[in-house]
């Protein structure tokens, strides 16, 4: 419901401060009420994305990003905006936000590796591990390897304290350990790769990798919209990224997205 202003008349004339006062509460009330909800941004991006208007729609997709509202269904939603606009790059980005929100979302791993097999040229694909890790958030796997270690850790200190129990739960001590050693090790690699290591992806429709890191440096190999790259090493405004074993070289900071952001 919209509230009502009400104002003191009689005392508007009389003191030029309250009168002051009222007006600036008059705007600032006004503002609120004609401000755009993040709603009402997110149901005008879908409509315009209905209406094919696919940039005006990642436009307004971003623009409640930038308010710091998100969510798995405004990532999607993003992503399919700039792939239908022709930004594939930046749309696999957007999958990825979204995958990482919601790791088993089929509509997000269908769209993502739609958007990936329209890449031209040389781009670093998750390996099998890479997929099997990813059916799990960072956070999902933390919790498990810890619950994991608390568990353990609990059948470890019931043994002590009852020994008359160590011959019943040896078994258990043994493979419980083992699997708590996987998870440990899974949760490690789940967090170097989405923590500690750098990736890139390419935005512009085209861009040169080079030997170096100066624009007169010779061609290494040439990297197409959306290419996936681990990033190696920095040099002002340049970036040294790995394709694959064989393709390492140097590109421009401005053609590519760097996640973790830098």
């Amino acid at each position: 419901m919209i509230p009502r202003l009400r104002f003191a008349r009689a005392r508007v004339g009389r003191s030029p401060a309250l009168r002051l006062w009222l007006l600036l509460l008059f705007t600032w009330c006004t503002r609120q009420l004609g401000a755009e909800t993040p709603g009402a941004v997110f149901d005008a991006a879908n409509k315009l994305y209905a209406e094919s208007k696919f940039a005006e729609a990642a436009a307004g997709y971003e623009k409640l990003l930038q308010t710091g509202k998100e969510s798995e269904a405004l990532y999607f939603n993003l992503g399919n905006a700039l792939f239908k606009a022709g930004k594939i790059g930046r749309a696999i980005s957007a999958y990825q936000q979204a995958e990482r929100i919601a790791p088993r979302d089929p509509d997000v791993r269908a769209n993502l590796q739609f958007a990936r097999n329209q890449v031209q040229g040389p781009t670093q694909v998750p390996d099998r591990v890479k997929r099997w890790l990813g059916k799990l958030s960072l956070n999902e796997w933390t919790w498990l390897a810890a619950g994991a270690v608390w568990t353990w850790l609990l059948l470890l200190t019931l043994v002590r304290w009852r020994p008359a129990l160590k011959p019943a739960f040896k078994s258990s001590v043994f493979w419980l350990g083992a699997l708590t050693a996987l998870f440990c090790v899974c949760f490690a690699t789940a967090f170097y790769s989405d923590r500690l290591t750098s990736r890139a992806i390419v935005v512009a429709q085209e861009t040169v990798a080079r030997q170096a890191p100066i624009e007169e440096s010779q061609n290494a190999f040439t990297l197409h919209d959306g290419a996936e790259l681990e990033v190696l090493d920095r040099k002002d405004e340049w970036l040294q990224v790995k394709a694959d074993p064989r393709r390492i070289g140097w590109v421009r900071r401005e053609n590519v997205l760097v996640s973790p952001s830098t």
